[in-house]
């Protein structure tokens, strides 16, 4: 059945303005230099519950959460297509795990741990938690571990997923790995603090033997760290986006990679 006049006239206008995305979406992309792209993205994905709020209403919160990893697991992919090598996501704080939420945390745990098999399932990518797993449950964090171990050998893009992770805590965990190797070792304290250097404390980091952040980015128009890599960020570049993070489109990203581009990186000087 052929359909009426309106219907036709709405289908070519969703058509022609899908063109007109994809167009502006390759022209932004075919800008950006290569040689200029940050060796390691890092992402505060911010906005999902609200976003919930504001378009599914009568569902409850986790339909924002799912929403939220869906992006997750895009905004992966265009990292991989684009050859950046590492790239953070931080998907749950250790102040959402003593936030009482309205339908407890157990909806978030399970997206996130669905998340991360998902991205292990795919083969293309090393898959690695950063966070404290003591502060999850010990089925979750089992996951996570036979996630992380079954794509360590994986030669594809190095995807850290920040879960239970807070600057601070990260922080104060690679100062107790420290004092306790120091001690192994048998040294004083005495003898640790004539010693002891900045590299001393990136190596018991989560994310040591990685190179910092070039690029962090944060959505839903916050503009704040909240302690995401205190340690590492020290001279990362920060863009900040107005979307809600299911709501974060890829030109939204290649317009993020632009303005790093476009920066004079001065490393603190």
């Amino acid at each position: 059945m052929a359909l009426p006049l309106w219907a036709r006239d709405l289908v070519d206008r969703v058509q022609s303005w899908g063109f007109l995305y994809s167009y502006y979406e390759r022209r932004v992309l075919s800008q950006l230099d290569s040689d200029a792209l940050p060796g390691h993205v890092a992402v505060l994905a911010d906005g999902n519950r609200r976003w919930a709020r504001t378009n599914a209403p009568d569902q409850p919160l986790v339909v924002g959460y799912q929403a939220g990893a869906d992006k997750l697991k895009e905004f992966v992919g265009w990292c991989a297509e684009l050859d950046i090598p590492l790239v953070t996501l931080w998907v749950l704080s250790t102040d959402n795990l003593s936030r009482s939420e309205e339908e407890g945390i157990e909806p978030l745990l399970g997206v996130i741990e669905n998340l991360v098999t998902d991205l292990a399932a795919a083969g293309r990518y090393r898959v690695q938690v950063v966070g404290d797993p003591n502060l999850l449950p010990p089925a979750m964090a089992g996951a996570l571990r036979a996630a992380e171990a079954g794509t360590a050998d994986n030669p594809g893009l190095h995807v850290n997923v920040a879960i239970a992770y807070g600057g601070r805590h990260e922080v104060r965990d690679a100062v107790r790995s420290l004092l306790a190797s120091e001690a192994a070792k048998g040294n004083t304290l005495d003898e640790l603090a004539g010693t002891l250097e900045i590299d001393h404390i990136s190596d018991h980091l989560y994310t040591a033997g990685q190179p910092d952040p070039d690029l962090i980015i944060r959505t839903s128009g916050e503009q704040r760290m909240s302690g995401f890599l205190i340690w590492q960020s020290a001279h990362s570049e920060y863009y900040f986006c107005e979307a809600l993070w299911p709501d974060f489109r890829k030109v939204d990203f290649i317009r993020a990679l632009r303005a790093y581009a476009q920066r004079e990186r001065r490393y603190g000087h």
